[in-house]
């Protein structure tokens, strides 16, 4: 697929997600950039900002399986992966599978699970597969996961490990609406007459496969590679830092990039590629030390620095 072609699919994606969403321009190229990238992603923010929404509207645009999972303390392993089940009519065990075995599933409220069911959904994030007994079962491609948690309420939680933080190709926030965007809504909701938003689909499943390969055939030039390598070794120098961010960091930005390039219409990146998801792409794999995070300091903070301070290189 060309890269104009690939663009054109999923601006109409993005539209059609504008009929749910109102606003949030910015975080919907930030989704839209990671699902292209066929990557997972957190969203932290408060309760009431649409992530529900946004999730479910990209799955029905991009004509994906949706499944949402209500994470709580009591939630087992085997409520989000399936499990063995008797059939009595063929006298043997048969596996049932859960709501993980959708294209996007939607993990909400994320902290609140126990490591058990963590663990089981990092398998499946990892190594796209489920395990139940003793048997493994493959998890259809693509298999996105969007994780929501609220930063703020803690009780009740169990913090997500370092591990399955950096699984996450990308953390973001939606963010209050504006004024203006609170007011549309609101006017909607009145034409409406209904709780209920429809959003058109647009693509299909086999669709929104090929605009993935697309990404796979941008091209990133070595110098690109080396500002890539130099972003995430300045967060590693970095004396505010504990742990710099791993070659996953690496990794992230250039898939992350050149997915931004093909949303451009582009099939080669160039630096602003880059600039423009290292922050989503890198903050929440570095560790502050207790000193400057007391003071304020994130990680998105070093990472915004970091930029300010590499030099960014020149391609053709």
């Amino acid at each position: 697929m060309e890269a104009a072609q690939a663009r054109q699919s999923m601006a109409d994606v993005i539209a059609a997600v504008h009929q749910a969403v109102v606003g949030r321009e910015e975080a919907l190229q930030l989704v839209a950039t990671g699902l292209l990238a066929d990557g997972h992603l957190l969203l932290e923010d408060l309760p009431g900002l649409g992530k529900t929404l946004i999730a479910k509207s990209f799955s029905t645009a991009l004509g994906l399986s949706f499944a949402r999972i209500q994470f709580t303390a009591d939630l087992l392993p085997q409520d989000i992966t399936g499990g063995e089940v008797w059939d009595a009519e063929h006298g043997q065990f048969e596996f049932r599978p859960g709501p993980l075995f959708a294209n996007l599933v939607l993990a909400d409220e994320i902290n609140r699970a126990p490591p058990k069911v963590q663990s089981a959904l990092l398998e499946a994030m990892q190594e796209y597969q489920v395990t139940s007994e003793r048997t493994t079962h493959p998890l259809e491609r693509p298999f996105l996961v969007l994780a929501t948690q609220n930063p703020i309420e803690l009780e009740g939680t169990y913090p997500l490990p370092e591990a399955q933080v950096d699984r996450f190709l990308m953390r973001l926030s939606i963010g209050y609406p504006t004024s203006t965007e609170e007011r549309e809504i609101l006017a909607r909701r009145q034409a409406r007459k209904d709780d209920r938003m429809v959003v058109p689909p647009v693509l299909d499943l086999g669709r929104f496969r090929e605009v993935q390969r697309a990404v796979e055939d941008v091209e990133v030039d070595p110098a690109l590679e080396e500002y890539a390598v130099a972003l995430v070794n300045a967060t590693r120098v970095d004396p505010r830092v504990e742990v710099g961010a791993s070659p996953r960091g690496s990794l992230a930005l250039l898939k992350l990039g050149r997915a931004r390039a093909l949303l451009s219409g582009r099939d080669f990146t160039v630096p602003d590629d880059l600039k423009g998801v290292a922050v989503p792409a890198l903050a929440h794999r570095i560790t502050v030390k207790p000193e400057p995070w007391i003071r304020g300091v994130r990680g998105g903070q070093v990472v915004r620095e970091a930029l300010d301070r590499v030099p960014v290189p020149k391609v053709p």
